[in-house]
């Protein structure tokens, strides 16, 4: 989801409901500032971020927002749902219409896995998390309905072939926990892939939950269903 870019002259065109010439017209006069600075090129690229004065009026003064949501079972990562309450419903008592409307989800988690998901409005911060060439870890408690064995873990390390997709999964790292209890650290997120490489060997999972992604823990703090925004320090240091 790419941050939607416009040239100066639309953005004033369509903020102030003028024509064209008129935009030249009030960049002659020194009338426009973006990030602080005087607006001379009528061409010039802004985004949704960008800092826009006319006339010593703010025109538009986007933040940045990223938080980080303890989602519950039974809770779909989606912005309107029919059937079920989304992450974004759980927002809307903390966070105005405006707000909401900006947010979108960076990697998902379905229906009936818990734990750790993060929103924001910021694409190009979650492209760095998502995109397969910087392989972020996503972090995983699986609880399975059978005992585990050693054979799991060299299983999961040599990746898996998924025949609907024709393609090998990468390696997948397995630490037994207990007998039905095991970590799962991943950098895909394949369609139901924890589920489906378990399933290979007939052991249904009957718990999941995302704990981190990089180097950022969901916090022990939230009650499931909470949220909160993220600090300087998390946003700038959760990749691996």
């Amino acid at each position: 989801m790419a941050i939607n870019t416009t040239r100066l002259d639309r953005f004033i065109s369509d903020f102030c409901q003028v024509n064209r010439k008129a935009v030249r017209l009030m960049l002659a006069q020194k009338r426009v500032f973006v990030d602080g600075k005087l607006a001379t090129d009528v061409a010039q690229i802004v985004d949704y971020f960008s800092y826009i004065k006319i006339d010593e009026k703010v025109a538009q003064n986007n933040q940045p927002i990223y938080i980080m949501l303890y989602k519950p079972v039974g809770v779909v990562c989606a912005t309107k749902d029919k059937k079920h309450k989304t992450v974004i419903d759980l927002l809307k008592q903390g966070f105005s219409e405006e707000v909401t409307a900006s947010l979108h989800i960076v990697g998902r988690l379905d229906l009936n896995t818990s734990g750790l998901v993060l929103l924001t409005n910021d694409s190009r911060w979650s492209e760095q998390l998502t995109l397969p060439d910087r392989k972020v870890n996503k972090y995983y408690q699986v609880t399975l309905a059978k005992p585990l064995s050693e054979e799991y873990i060299s299983a999961f390390a040599q990746g898996m072939y998924f025949d609907f997709e024709k393609i090998t999964t990468k390696p997948v790292i397995l630490n037994i926990i207990s007998t039905h209890k095991a970590e799962v650290i991943l950098t895909e997120g394949r369609y139901h892939q924890i589920k489906r490489m378990f399933g290979r060997f007939r052991n249904p999972v009957v718990g999941l939950h995302r704990f981190a992604i990089g180097k950022l823990t969901l916090d022990e703090s939230l009650n499931v269903g909470e949220n909160r925004c993220l600090n300087k320090e998390e946003v700038t240091t959760i990749g691996d």
